[in-house]
């Protein structure tokens, strides 16, 4: 049932009619118009799924997608042009071109963290690049995924884009094993990545992987502490800490330690109030397995504030750990929740003896009065992408490139970063007719200087 589902894909895409600019515009309209018209029911969704607010859902989900929507809309045409480029002298009178081409039929799998935004943002860039796509949402946000399927089959034949549900362990490797996608893009963890990626190279299509694992937070003596505390306790703790790019462990000048810990208590409290699962804007665990493993890292240290728990309701507090060791399970998984240990410094290179146990993070973030330590710091942490004074909101502006490096991912999408990752770039040289040297021909004795000449 699915490889003929995926064959009318290669079919449809085999037709040419997604090639055309026209065609790539009004399905990107399609999908806004779509988004727009469920508004509601994924406000819905998202509260049922992780407990999101309206306001948050905007945010990082449905609002996020709209503006890469937006950008896609008004410069697609640009994006598609061909790129004229130079010639070098071995091939002048020759002109150069770069053309932009469609990749073909590629599979989108998406997490479960934020189900509508890293689903739908990629499948922006592979409609604007002129694909067929497979979209295969999490099984684990149900609601949401009902949602999604609506948005999707409302307005998109299913040999143009395709929705497939079910078990991911199942149902991707008999998509993938079976049928030779032009492009797989994956978000999730690292584990799970090292599967699809292997998958992948038994058929020579090439991935692009937005994993995870544990982005580090400085913060030097001379930050400013109560914008810093605002600003980290913003974006770890936002969904519960269940965001790739949330600041995983914070490493803090020890001459300001008391301070922070102090200014990130009273922004908590101030978020979120005295009882966090009274409140319309802290976010919820995804499900008891989650919450079991989120759970166990609270004994990983001294709790200093927050801690309560109740699994019927998939509650975890905001909670901070002092007294953690590097060797401790908290600072070596991922935690994916709202964990913060706080380790600190007296050098730098205390500090980074400490990151290059996970080398090459998703994200780095450093807060700091210093342009010098800025660019100290920037230059001496390798990551896929890094905010100064400020923790994973660099994400949301669709002209950065997002993606990690290492084992925080490979390649990167967000606004005209998403068309490219879905593009083939063909070059193309045209030679006219009229201009054609004996030289270029054999036989080539005694040419070689002439050769040194013209390529060089």
């Amino acid at each position: 049932m699915i490889l003929s589902s995926l064959q009318r894909l290669r079919d449809y895409f085999d037709s040419g009619i997604t090639k055309n600019y026209d065609f790539r515009k009004a399905q990107l309209k399609k999908l806004k118009a779509s988004i727009l018209k469920h508004e509601q029911d994924l406000y819905d969704a998202l509260y049922a799924d992780l407990k999101k607010s309206p306001e948050e859902t905007w945010v990082t989900e449905t609002g996020l997608v709209i503006s890469e929507l937006n950008a896609a809309i008004k410069n697609l045409y640009q994006w598609m042009q061909p790129e004229t480029v130079d010639t070098n002298l071995l091939n002048l009178p020759s002109t150069s071109k770069i053309l932009k081409e469609p990749l073909g039929v590629v599979l989108i799998i998406g997490p479960w963290n934020y189900p509508f935004q890293l689903l739908i943002n990629p499948l922006v860039g592979a409609i604007a690049a002129g694909n067929c796509v497979v979209l295969k949402p999490s099984e684990f946000a149900s609601a949401t995924e009902a949602v999604m399927k609506k948005v999707v089959e409302d307005v998109f034949p299913s040999e143009y884009i395709l929705y497939v549900q079910g078990d991911g362990a199942k149902v991707v490797p008999e998509m993938m094993n079976n049928f030779s996608f032009d492009h797989v893009f994956y978000t999730g963890s690292t584990s799970v990545g090292r599967i699809i990626y292997k998958m992948a190279a038994e058929r020579l299509v090439p991935v692009t992987l937005e994993l995870g694992g544990k982005s580090p937070c400085v913060v030097e003596s001379d930050a400013n502490i109560k914008v810093a505390a605002r600003r980290i306790a913003m974006t770890k703790f936002s969904n519960a800490g269940q965001m790739c790019v949330a600041p995983d462990y914070v490493i803090i000048h020890e001459s300001i330690k008391e301070k922070f810990i102090s200014a990130i208590k009273e922004t908590v409290e101030q978020f979120f109030g005295g009882k966090p699962e009274q409140s319309e804007n802290y976010g919820k665990i995804i499900n008891e397995k989650q919450f079991d493993r989120i759970a166990g890292y609270l004994s990983n240290g001294k709790i200093v504030f927050g801690g309560r728990t109740d699994r019927k309701n998939l509650f975890i507090e905001p909670t901070l750990l002092d007294e953690v060791k590097v060797n401790d399970a908290v600072m070596n998984d991922e935690i994916f929740g709202p964990v913060m240990p706080i380790l600190t410094f007296k050098s730098k290179g205390e500090a980074l003896n400490i990151i290059a146990g996970h080398p090459a993070p998703l994200a780095f973030y450093v807060f700091t009065s210093s342009k010098a330590k800025e660019n100290d710091w920037l230059n001496s942490v390798a990551s896929g992408g890094s905010c100064v004074n400020n923790t994973s909101w660099h994400l949301t502006n669709h002209n950065l490139p997002f993606g990690g490096r290492g084992f925080s991912g490979t390649g990167n999408y967000h606004g005209k970063y998403s068309f490219d990752t879905f593009t083939h770039k063909k070059a193309v040289l045209k030679t006219p007719t009229w201009f054609d040297p004996a030289i270029k021909y054999p036989p080539f004795n005694g040419k070689l200087k002439l050769f040194k000449w013209l390529i060089r």
